[in-house]
């Protein structure tokens, strides 16, 4: 039965995932390393003290480091990693391909996850992850169907899959959105969730296109155009009526996402899936509780369910276009309402600031119920015509479907009104009740109590699960001198276990005939019974300081843990003072390409590497040369169109581990691309061992940073200069919201637009979809790091890369040339020309924190 993994953000959803029967939890430690900065998270003293909760009952904690670290972070990162274990985690979810191999290679003895923000999506990476790095388990992409995770799961290496919650749009760890619009980077924990937002999809005159809000007749349910403006914003993941479906195919771990959800979300949706798996497990169908897990789990924060990854679709069916907040459960609608006579309430006179009246209207609102509801329930309100003009209320009574209850609101509501709870009282109490308690799971013990006259008393306890047995003997067993024990009475004073984490659930009494004893002293053998156990539980975490490595210091680790302060000095430095090294390598403007035409321009204007879209390669007559450009998604349906480009002896550029993976494995020279996130020399040793031969930088890097790479780089190293980044990829296509799909994307004409999104600031997103149907997004602005080139050349950057994917022919001309220029500039000893006027220069002056 797959383990039932999940979230807490602080010590109180992590008492209420256990409370609720989590198998495992995940965690951050700390705020600075892990992909939910902003969640409360834990301290040493807090995160100790729930990995003995944890372990008493008989549940595992994953420590999450899934995020990007930068060089100088390392040491720290590390030290992190050795706390926690000493603190008692269990394991750890890494993002950074460099953390990976530090912790391998320091400290084998820990169990290291690869986190679904490693992009990992295909048997191939899976094999790569066991085979290269020796990894527990792999965290496969949310994108995935049944056929594939089925398929993957016969590498041997453990699953874990999503199984409900939040879903991105963007493929995990390859999203720049956040950050290239504000610096919160996603790859850093910070993402500040850009998909939620309101977009309007316009054509190339900027026109708003209509997003029909009407069933178009005679189209699939699948292809209808779906009113809203929340283009990006997916429903909620919900596999709980799948789960044997997902057993069967192999997954072995069941991820319930909400590291930022409250304790009252997290008890509700654990303890419905805890249900679910149970009732598999005993082959039990109950439609009763059945329908009350679906009723909890629609009554925690949701926008909808879909399941439509696990079925190979990502089609409208999937999207919540109309609204990106909680949509709780429809219980039932507004019949009537009545206003109310106003009344007065008091406002201000604290520290001495003047008291005032302020008038307060109120209406009550009867609400015909299809639902039961619960006192204290949140209702919203929601008026059909107006939407937006919606309000809350508490349930005033427990009520039962077919009950019309009235709700005391501040002004009446329209008949016809929808009511929906979107939080459950229950749910909160029940949270509540286990918030700050020491004890909220208790594991099941067989209780054998032993008292022969003349012997010690004894009580043996041992977990029903076999992890561990403790013996506890006592006073000698005399003679009665009055009333003689029975076993009842044995059953009841060694079952006192009320103080600790564990409950009896069988009995063996071994008990002689006539013997007498105190109570006290039996409860005394009881809880020292009791004490050995927790310490046999503990035991293989106490014995974990003996022989564990230290952390590597700085000089240890590749390129000396940090940048040099040579490099550190010449950023920012006039061009004119910058010459590059004699014994540099040879430079070269490279171009990303989107047509044969924009190739041969580009080679015209002086590029000297020519790169193609594997789609692209495909149609027309390319250069000879061309360097393919390999996809950031690589899916078992991707193979045949993506590995014929991996050629043995040839440069490619590989978007992901699976296509590094076969690459190496066929003697091709590939080159990683910036998707693969490389943020410090530990992660750029690592993939150059594992055969990359020339490695792109992300946007997400400083200038000071991309420079301390390149110095300490065996390979070719490559920055984008100039062009658009790509900030997300979608399995979903984005115009499907117009209503127009024909299931057939390479005939699509509305793909043959330039079409973009526009955010609620006026911005312009381009957006295209390929051949496969999925979606990529570009950043508003255009980037120009021409200026910077001086610093690049110095400190060993060798390839610069126009991305010319967006650019007309003559666009690519000029923007080549622009490079070109800046080259000759630089190595001349003058200053590149000044940023163009529109332009950015992405991170490479305001780190991402």
């Amino acid at each position: 039965m797959p383990e039932l993994l999940a979230p807490a953000g602080g010590p109180d959803p992590f008492n209420a995932a256990l409370a609720a029967g989590a198998d495992a939890i995940y965690c951050g430690l700390g705020n600075d390393f892990n992909a939910r900065r902003g969640a409360r998270n834990f301290d040493d003293e807090s995160f100790q003290a729930a990995c003995r909760r944890a372990h008493l009952a008989g549940a595992r904690v994953y420590v999450t480091v899934n995020v990007a670290v930068s060089t100088e972070e390392m040491p720290r990162v590390l030290s992190l990693v050795r706390r926690a274990w000493l603190l008692g985690a269990d394991a750890f979810i890494i993002q950074d391909w460099g953390l990976l191999a530090e912790v391998r290679r320091t400290w084998s003895q820990i169990e290291v996850h690869v986190s679904t923000q490693a992009n990992v999506h295909d048997a191939r990476g899976v094999a790569w992850c066991r085979d290269v790095w020796g990894v527990d388990r792999v965290t496969l992409s949310r994108e995935l169907s049944l056929e594939e995770i089925r398929r993957i799961s016969r590498e041997g290496v453990e699953l874990e899959c999503f199984g409900h919650g939040a879903l991105c749009f963007c493929y995990s760890g390859v999203c720049l959105m956040s950050s290239m619009a504000g610096g919160r980077s996603a790859n850093r924990g910070l993402c500040a969730q850009p998909c939620r937002l309101p977009y309007d999809l316009v054509d190339e005159d900027g026109r708003v296109m209509e997003i029909p809000g009407v069933a178009t007749q005679g189209m699939p349910e699948t292809n209808r155009g779906v009113g809203g403006t929340r283009l990006l914003c997916p429903k909620d993941y919900c596999t709980v009526d799948h789960l044997a479906e997902m057993r069967d195919a192999g997954v072995g771990s069941l991820k319930v996402e909400g590291r930022m959800k409250a304790p009252d979300y997290v008890f509700s949706v654990v303890s419905a899936y805890r249900g679910a798996l149970d009732a598999l497990a005993a082959g039990t169908d109950d439609a009763a509780a059945d329908a009350s897990r679906h009723r909890r789990l629609k009554r925690a924060f949701n926008r909808d369910f879909t399941d439509s990854y696990l079925w190979g679709r990502s089609g409208n069916e999937m999207m919540s276009y109309e609204r990106s907040n909680n949509r709780g459960e429809l219980v039932g609608e507004v019949v009537s309402s009545r206003a109310l006579e106003d009344i007065l309430v008091r406002r201000g006179g604290g520290n001495g600031g003047r008291e005032r009246m302020r008038r307060r209207s109120r209406a009550d609102v009867d609400v015909r119920l299809s639902a039961p509801v619960g006192a204290g329930d949140l209702l919203e309100i929601r008026p059909v015509d107006d939407p937006t003009q919606f309000l809350t209320a508490p349930a005033p009574v427990d009520a039962a479907a077919g009950e019309t209850i009235t709700c005391r609101t501040a002004r009446e509501m329209p008949a016809g009104s929808l009511v929906r709870v979107i939080r459950s009282q229950r749910a909160l109490d029940e949270a509540a009740r286990v918030a700050d308690k020491d004890v909220v799971r208790r594991r099941a013990v067989d209780v054998r109590v032993t008292a022969r006259l003349g012997s010690p008393f004894a009580v043996e306890l041992t977990c029903v699960d076999g992890a561990a047995s403790a013996r506890a003997e006592g006073f000698v067993v005399e003679s009665a001198r009055t009333r003689a024990v029975s076993p009842e009475d044995l059953v009841e004073h060694v079952g006192r276990m009320g103080q600790s984490p564990f409950e009896p659930v069988s009995w063996d009494v071994r008990l002689d005939e006539g013997c007498g004893m105190a109570f006290s002293a039996v409860h005394k053998v009881r809880a020292e019974a009791c004490r050995l156990l927790e310490e046999a539980l503990l035991a293989d975490y106490a014995a974990r300081p003996e022989g564990l490595a230290e952390v590597p210091g700085a000089g240890e680790l590749p390129g000396g843990g940090a940048p040099d302060a040579a490099g550190a000095a010449s950023i920012g430095a006039p061009a004119a003072v910058v010459d590059a090294p004699a014994a540099a390598p040879a430079v070269e403007v490279c171009v990303l390409a989107a047509t044969p035409e924009a190739a041969e321009a580009a080679r015209e204007a002086g590029a000297t590497r020519v790169y193609a879209a594997t789609d692209d390669l495909a149609h027309g007559s390319w250069p000879e040369g061309t360097v393919p450009w390999l996809d950031e998604v690589c899916r078992e349906g991707d193979h045949a169109r993506l590995d014929r480009w991996v050629r043995p002896g040839e440069p490619c550029a590989v978007g992901n581990v699976s296509e590094l993976a076969l690459a190496a494995a066929r003697g091709a020279r590939p080159e990683v691309r910036s998707c693969v996130p490389v943020h410090n020399t530990s992660c750029l040793a690592a993939l150059e061992d594992a055969g990359a031969a020339g490695v792109w930088l992300s946007a997400e890097l400083t200038l000071e940073e991309v420079c301390a790479l390149a110095r300490a780089a065996r390979v070719p190293v490559g920055l984008a200069v100039l062009g658009r980044e790509r900030v997300m990829t979608s399995e979903h296509c984005v115009l499907q919201a117009l209503g127009r799909c024909v299931n057939d994307c390479p005939r699509c004409e509305l793909r043959r637009r330039r079409l973009s999104l526009r955010d609620i600031d006026g911005n312009l997103l381009p957006v295209r979809t390929d051949e496969q149907g999925r979606s990529r997004i570009w950043a508003a602005h255009p980037l120009d790091a021409t200026p910077q080139t001086g610093e690049l050349l110095a400190a060993g950057v060798s390839r610069l890369l126009v991305d010319a994917q967006l650019m007309s022919v003559s666009e690519t001309r000029f923007a080549v040339d622009r490079a070109v220029r800046a080259v000759a500039a630089a190595r001349s000893g003058h200053r590149p020309a000044p940023r163009m006027r529109g332009a950015t220069s992405g991170h490479l002056f305001m780190g991402i924190g």
